[in-house]
Order: C-alpha cells, then sequence, then structure tokens
C-alpha cells in the first residue's frame, strides 16, 4: 500500500506542478478556442491541459518500475507498456484536437487505433465470468472487439461529461478510488497477482486527477481538453479491462461450504463485470441521452449541444459549484455503493444505506424548485439567498421595478475571439470590468 500511495503521490506531484508552465504554453500556442453557444464558461480558457497530465502518467509509472515490489508488475506483464502506448497515441490525438479541432469521425478513429495498440500487446479481454453459466472463454475476435468497445465507449463518456469546471477530473478520481479498492483487495487479499496492473492504473489516475483538479475547479485556469479527457478516459478503461479479462474468477478459491455461502461469496467473482459499468454510469447515462438525443431531432450523434446532464442542472436552478457537487455525490454513491455490496453482499443495511442516500440525492436535485426561508435569528448563518427580503419605506413609496430580461435558452452567445493577443489573466482577454483599478492579475 505505501508503494501505491507513493506512485499517487508524484504522480499528483508531478501534475500538478507542470499544470502552470502548460497553460502558460497554451496561451502562446493560441489553444484557447473561441466560446461557443454550448460552452458554459464566460471567457476564453486555455486548453491542453492534458500535457501535463501525461507527464504525470509517465512519472507514476517510472516511479513504480524502480519500487522494489510494484516492479514485479513490470517483470511479470506487459500490460503497463501496453497502457503507455495507447495513452501516447490518444494523448497525441487530442492534443492536436485541442489545438486545431480535428474532426469527430477522425478522433473515433484514432480511439479504435489507440485501443487496438494495447490489445496487441495484451491488453485484452481474455474470458468473462458470466453468472450461473461460470467462466467463458473468448475467441481472438471476441476479446478484440469487446476490448475496443469498451476503450470507446468510456472514453467518449468521459469526454462528454467534461462539461463543468472539476466535473470530469472528480467524477473520474471519485470512480477510480472506488476501483483501486475493489482491486487492492482482490490482489492483497486473494493474493492475486493478475490484479497489481489494475491497481496501480488506478493509483495513478488518481494521481493525474488530483494534481490536475487544483487548477480546474471553478473559476477554472485552464481545461484539461481532449487531450486529457480522453486520456483518463482510455486510463480508466485499462483498469477496467485488466481486472475483467484477466483475473481467473476460479484462482479466487470460493466456492466452497453451503449452497447459499457459495452464492454469496462468488459477487466478488460477478462485480468485475458490474464494477466497471457503475463507475462510468453518470456518463455512461449522460452519452445514451446524448445520442438518443441528437437522433431524435435528426442530428448527427457527434454534434455538439446544451442537453447534457450539467447543462440541465443549470437550467434547473442549480449554480455551477452546485451542480458540480451533485455529479460527484452521484457518482461515489453508485462507485462505491458497488464496492460496498462486493464486500458484504448479504448485508440489508448497505441497501437501505444506499436507498436512503438515493433520496438524499433525489432532494438535493429538487432544492431549486423551492427557495426556504431562515428565521430571523439564523439568517446570519445563512447564505444570502436563503434570507428574507426586506425593503426600507422610503425604497418601497418610490420603487420602480423593472424587468431584467433574461437571455433565452435557445439563443447563442456571440463569440469570443480567442488569441494570445492581448491575453490578460487565465481566460481573458483585454481588460475586465469586474476587476479594480491598480489590480493586477497573474498569468
Amino acid at each position: 500500500m505505501r508503494e501505491y500511495l507513493l506512485t499517487l503521490c508524484i504522480t499528483a506531484a508531478v501534475t500538478y506542478l507542470l499544470t502552470g508552465p502548460v497553460r502558460k504554453f497554451a496561451i502562446v500556442a493560441g489553444a484557447m478556442p473561441e466560446i461557443r453557444a454550448r460552452d458554459v464558461h464566460r471567457e476564453p480558457t486555455p486548453r491542453l491541459g492534458g500535457i501535463a497530465m501525461f507527464f504525470g502518467l509517465c512519472a507514476g509509472l517510472l516511479v513504480a518500475d524502480h519500487l522494489t515490489n510494484l516492479n514485479e508488475v513490470f517483470a511479470k506483464s506487459n500490460e503497463p507498456r501496453a497502457l503507455l502506448s495507447g495513452a501516447a497515441l490518444i494523448w497525441l490525438i487530442g492534443v492536436l484536437d485541442d489545438k486545431f479541432e480535428i474532426d469527430a469521425l477522425i478522433k473515433l478513429g484514432g480511439q479504435m487505433i489507440a485501443a487496438g495498440v494495447m490489445v496487441m500487446q495484451g491488453l485484452t479481454i481474455l474470458w468473462l465470468p458470466v453468472p450461473g453459466v461460470g467462466n467463458v472463454a473468448l475467441t481472438q475476435w471476441q476479446g478484440t472487439l469487446l476490448t475496443v468497445a469498451l476503450v470507446v465507449i468510456t472514453i467518449n463518456a468521459v469526454n462528454f461529461v467534461d462539461g463543468l469546471d472539476g466535473l470530469a477530473a472528480g467524477m473520474v478520481c471519485i470512480a477510480a478510488a472506488a476501483f483501486f479498492l475493489y482491486s487492492y483487495r482482490i490482489w492483497y487479499s486473494y493474493g492475486i497477482e493478475a490484479a497489481a496492473p489494475a491497481t496501480l492504473f488506478a493509483a495513478i489516475l488518481m494521481g493525474m486527477c488530483l494534481g490536475f483538479l487544483p487548477h480546474n475547479m471553478h473559476p477554472a485556469r485552464i481545461f484539461m481538453g481532449d487531450s486529457g479527457s480522453m486520456l483518463i478516459g482510455l486510463v480508466l478503461a485499462a483498469g477496467a479491462i485488466s481486472i475483467t479479462g484477466q483475473v481467473d474468477p476460479d484462482a479466487l478459491a470460493l466456492f466452497t461450504g453451503s449452497e447459499k455461502a457459495a452464492v454469496h461469496q462468488t459477487v466478488p467473482v460477478y462485480i468485475p463485470l458490474l464494477l466497471p459499468l457503475t463507475i462510468i454510469a453518470v456518463p455512461a447515462a449522460d452519452l445514451v441521452l446524448a445520442i438518443v438525443r441528437r437522433t431524435w431531432r435528426g442530428q448527427s450523434p457527434f454534434a455538439a449541444d446544451r442537453g447534457h446532464l450539467h447543462h440541465r442542472l443549470l437550467e434547473i436552478g442549480h449554480s455551477h459549484s452546485r451542480a458540480v457537487l451533485i455529479m460527484y455525490f452521484w457518482s461515489a454513491l453508485i462507485g462505491f455503493g458497488a464496492l460496498a455490496y462486493s464486500v458484504n453482499s448479504a448485508s440489508m443495511w448497505i441497501v437501505l444505506g444506499v436507498v436512503f442516500l438515493s433520496a438524499v440525492g433525489l432532494v438535493l436535485l429538487l432544492l431549486p424548485r423551492f427557495t426556504p426561508r431562515a428565521p430571523v435569528w439564523a439568517e446570519r448563518f445563512v447564505p444570502p439567498r436563503y434570507r428574507r427580503r426586506r425593503r426600507t419605506p422610503e425604497a418601497t413609496a418610490g420603487a420602480v421595478e423593472t424587468a431584467v430580461p433574461e437571455p433565452s435558452e435557445t439563443e447563442e452567445r456571440t463569440p469570443v475571439v480567442a488569441g494570445a493577443t492581448g491575453v490578460n489573466g487565465a481566460t481573458a482577454i483585454g481588460p475586465r470590468s469586474r476587476l479594480g483599478k491598480g489590480r493586477k492579475v497573474r498569468i
């Protein structure tokens, strides 16, 4: 565990320290696309944050290769090298897209090639544990197609959810934490060395996200761009493929005791089928809804719009930060709920806890539908929006209410041309009215 934590910390530190210089490079290189109608941010913001994340990944793998216990992962398995090869390819495609906006079909082809590169080096699904059937071996073509499909779906699910400051990095970090605990339990508790690569991938992925999040939280100073979102999606998929298709369920030796006990004990065998889906459940749901919505309207499934889950949370009335926290909550509930069920599937308290937290999540979703007012004695302890509005007699006598029209949801914003000239601060071009005179913004 200490070596995994050291790898995580080194990855996070390298990613964090490199993000600042990468941001300056992105501004100079002009990797600041104009604001589109579907975007939430108001000012052009540099991208290419995936550069720092990729070097964090390289640093994590390099450190792990020189540690006593983790070195065995590189000696006994080719999966870390397969991950690095696929990650380098998908990262290059993402960097080109952040700078030049390449076509969506070209990106899709690049994702499939990156997945094929990993398959050629041994990172593929060899068999599937099917409940009621047992261990089903896959042919080479079946394993390849299933691996490529899982990689492409995971990459695009993470890419689709990358719409708010800190959203994609935080959700993937939560998913990686749940996945790390599960794979570490399989590796340490059952002594299965085949689960070690997936545990290493999850630790490195957490470090990449944690190192980038301080720069990406609202208001974001830099975006990860497609170079970052596709990269962390591929690393997440690689861990899921490794633990699902490489660990032999028969090696767990759980089929002992009574039939009822065996049913509960074999839950860890079948959880790999579900956990890769649960950790991307929210992004995958957003991906499916986006494809259905766009196809129903007669648009291309790759056509961008403002109908994603995070856009809908903003339309309901949630603030930017609260919308991100709500998405965090549901990701953690699904991921750690599946993890808790894999540990003790016979406990009714786990099911009741998940149901209770789901009810809490629904209440949080409906908060903007009503605005509770705090009592007078508690107004100083709550945000201003929950305080009772008071109007002085003078204001009441001479007040003339004027309605300020709000921008329509369908109204497109005027694009702001981005470039390196005149850039001042993180995202501004030219002076900003909200900054006082004499106040400087650090680059």
